[in-house]
Parts: C-alpha cells; sequence; structure tokens
C-alpha cells in the first residue's frame, strides 16, 4: 500500500468532517492506493490512519460500530460479511439530548441493540456463550450514520474509509440483562414525529445480532485490538434507516428493552 496515498485520502475524508462539505467517491483512488494489495485492507489503513489522529488529539475509544448486517445491503454492494468502524465518547448524546445540526453531515438514523461488556474478548474464535456472558447488559440504541462522500454515493471502499459511514450514536438510559430478551424475534418500530418510519426485528441483524457481535470479537483479536470491558458495540440496524432533517425528533421502541429517542436541533443553530 502506498502510505502517502492512505494519508490523502485520509486528508479528504478529514476536511469534508470538518469543513461539512462532502467530497466526491474514493473507491477508485482506494484501490489506486492499494496497488496490486488489498483494496479492502487498504480502506480500513485509511479509516485506521483518522482514528488514530482523533486518539492523538485527545479522544477516547468506546466501543465498535458494525455495519452491513443487512443481507439486502451486502447484496447491494456486493459483499458476504460486516464491517466496522471506531466509536468514540464524543460521538455519544444521552437519550433525548438535543444534537446540533452542525455535528452531522447527510444524516440518517437506525434502530440498534447496543451491548456493552464487562468482560474483554481475547479469543482467536469466539462462541454465543462467550458473549453473552461477556456482556453486563443491552441498551437501545439509534445510530446517527453520516456519509462523508457525495449524496451518499457509496460502495464498500468507500463507507469502510470513512469509518463504517459513522457519525454520532444514541443510547437508552434502561440497562437489560440479555437472559430477559428475545434477541431474535424482538419487534423494532421507529417514529418520525409520531409517523412510523422503520419497522424491523432482531433477526434483521445477519439473523441474529449475536451472530454480529461474534464477528466483531474475532476480527478485532486478529487485528490485535480485542474488545475490552467497558466497549459499547452497535451490532447492527433492525430495520431500514431513515433521513434526518433539521428539527426532526425520533423515537425506537425495541420489544424488551424500551424506547430511546434522537433528537435534532433545527438548522438556523449551526450558524
Amino acid at each position: 500500500m502506498n502510505q502517502q496515498h492512505i494519508k490523502d485520502i485520509a486528508d479528504l475524508l478529514w476536511t469534508a468532517e470538518q469543513e461539512g462539505t462532502p467530497v466526491a467517491p474514493l473507491r477508485g483512488r482506494i484501490r489506486e492506493a492499494a496497488a496490486s494489495g488489498d483494496p479492502l485492507a487498504c480502506a480500513y489503513a485509511i479509516q485506521q490512519y483518522n482514528a488514530q489522529r482523533r486518539i492523538d488529539g485527545g479522544a477516547r475509544v468506546v466501543g465498535r460500530k458494525i455495519g452491513l448486517t443487512s443481507t439486502a445491503v451486502q447484496q447491494q454492494l456486493g459483499v458476504d460479511s460486516p464491517d466496522f468502524g471506531v466509536l468514540f465518547a464524543d460521538m455519544a448524546y444521552g437519550d433525548g439530548e438535543p444534537i446540533p445540526w452542525a455535528r452531522v453531515l447527510q444524516p440518517k438514523v437506525e434502530a440498534e441493540i447496543a451491548l456493552v461488556l464487562e468482560r474483554d474478548l481475547l479469543h482467536e474464535r469466539h462462541t454465543f456463550a462467550d458473549l453473552i456472558s461477556a456482556t453486563a447488559y443491552a441498551l437501545p440504541a439509534i445510530e446517527v450514520v453520516g456519509s462523508r462522500i457525495e449524496n451518499w454515493d457509496i460502495k464498500l471502499l468507500d463507507t469502510v474509509a470513512d469509518n463504517a459511514s459513522s457519525s454520532l450514536f444514541v443510547l437508552g438510559s434502561a440497562p437489560t440483562r440479555l437472559e430477559h430478551l428475545d434477541l431474535v424475534n424482538c419487534t423494532m418500530t421507529m417514529e418520525r414525529r409520531g409517523e412510523t418510519v422503520s419497522r424491523g426485528s432482531g433477526a434483521a441483524c445477519l439473523a441474529n445480532p449475536l451472530n454480529a457481535a461474534v464477528w466483531l470479537a474475532d476480527r478485532m483479536v486478529k487485528l490485535g485490538t480485542p474488545l475490552r470491558a467497558g466497549d459499547v458495540l452497535l451490532t447492527g440496524a433492525l430495520g431500514p434507516m431513515a433521513a434526518v432533517a433539521a428539527g426532526d425528533r425520533f423515537l425506537a421502541r425495541i420489544e424488551g428493552l424500551g424506547e430511546v429517542s434522537a433528537v435534532f436541533a433545527q438548522q438556523a443553530e449551526k450558524e
């Protein structure tokens, strides 16, 4: 991989976020940067470059998000596995806490189940039992996805390099132990100002959100950055995402987990 090209592409994404102006799709440049190597590995190297830049600036890593957990979206992008991005503390908002419009770029929302770990996950290959015993509790969550790529014109390489199109996330405040949940059959509804904009269930996330969590745990060990106690895992969307406009209010209900709301400020507050 060409390290200068990796830096240059990472700089484009960094500047797009800082200035609030999306850039053209980057997949062609990523393939060029990979040269004869693996373009996907190159995309993750770009993601890691900007993650490290945030860490060097004092940001705190608090977990990971899992994306591409819908088989329909995987087919659309021509892949057969999820992807992941890094979650930082300054990306987290509380239930109902107003989100400044300046913090988002081409935002969309999706309802998810968040897992919070109480034990490290260090095995080369994990099982459902490992994930269940390592999870302290689950929370309802709304992930605010955003793209630094113009018009959401993304393929796999674009979204991976762009930290899996992550932006912010909102967590509910009523923790629930996994033994009290049906992760597969739990239903989800998400409303925008009282109008239903998304429906789904736990089965929409790789047939079971634990499938996504196991995949991530294994992948993180291979990369030398295993998941640790206290980490938040956003396991993937339970239904279709919905576009966001300034001033929108979303309420997601997940059976067995309760409710969580995401509230967006008016655009005028950006100025």
